[in-house]
């Protein structure tokens, strides 16, 4: 199954906060919290937390960066 391609901005910016969202929550959760018999769950709860906020931080950021990029790049 292929998307149409006029959706790869949103495609990109929900997959960059999804597996950034996930990274980030995982690993900030292992350094507060360690890693006990409860760690899936707290893991998980952070990163409904910070999923909702980073996807639409990517779609606003990742246009300015795309833009720094070409003006720092030959």
């Amino acid at each position: 199954m292929k998307i149409n391609a006029k959706y790869s901005n949103l495609l990109f910016a929900f997959l960059m906060s999804v597996l950034m969202a996930l990274l980030m929550s995982g690993v900030i959760t292992a350094i507060f919290t360690g890693f006990s018999h409860n760690f899936i769950n707290r893991w998980l709860h952070a990163f409904v937390i910070a999923w909702p906020i980073a996807f639409p931080s990517i779609l606003v950021i990742a246009p300015i960066v795309r833009k720094m990029v070409a003006k720092l790049t030959t």
